[in-house]
């Protein structure tokens, strides 16, 4: 997993409440295992005016001209605003890689679903609660400054819109610390693989007729 740094990008402006994970990735795209391919099919039947199967030309389906996703003002965005109870539905970890894989790195919103909350900072994603009333402010000044830049500091918990200083966010200290290190939980225990190596000879020692005899 890769580092979090510093974000400064435009958001895109998702004005919806209880966005589940089949509208962030439809169930017909869960077929495969890795977690990266899944961009293209992102919120898939908002983007697309046809229905999307694995496998499909993306590039020569029809989107959907209404839909903020496909705006060009937003093409390479990596925030995502968004209303309250983001992610609810389906536990799929799916829809994290979704997002991540179209670019997207942090997601503003008044709150998340607990679980899909969860596999966004196992995935380099990160989740801000924001209160009501910044949501909305964000919001209209969006409209009417597309291109206007946020810039997400993780290790100063703020967020700075435009060259003011807008608002600080809580995080939870050790998930603040994963994301800065990039490490999912297979890299917090790799990071203790000196320990469990001696463990290991250790236990072994006391327990020899657990290792498999030669022959």
């Amino acid at each position: 997993m890769d580092k979090f740094n510093t974000i400064i990008s435009n958001a895109i402006p998702l004005d919806r409440s209880n966005v589940d994970t089949d509208a962030i990735i439809p169930k017909q795209f869960l077929k495969s295992i890795k977690r990266s391919g899944f961009g293209p099919n992102l919120f898939d039947e908002w983007r697309y005016l046809d229905h999307g199967e694995p496998g499909m030309d993306n590039s020569k389906r029809k989107i959907n001209p209404d839909f903020v996703l496909n705006k060009i003002e937003y093409t390479d965005s990596q925030i995502l605003l968004t209303r309250e109870n983001f992610g609810c539905g389906s536990s799929r970890e799916h829809a994290p890689w979704a997002l991540l894989d179209h670019g997207i790195k942090v997601i503003l919103a008044e709150s998340f679903a607990d679980i899909f909350y969860n596999n966004c900072f196992k995935n380099g994603i990160l989740p801000i609660f924001l209160k009501k009333n910044e949501i909305n402010k964000l919001f209209n000044s969006i409209t009417d400054t597309p291109d206007l830049q946020l810039q997400i500091n993780l290790s100063e918990q703020k967020i700075y819109l435009g060259d003011d200083s807008f608002t600080d966010f809580e995080i939870d200290p050790f998930k603040k610390h994963c994301l800065l290190n990039g490490l999912d939980e297979i890299g917090l225990t790799l990071e203790q693989s000196h320990e469990i190596k001696n463990f290991e000879i250790s236990y072994f020692k006391k327990n020899p007729w657990l290792v498999k005899q030669k022959v």
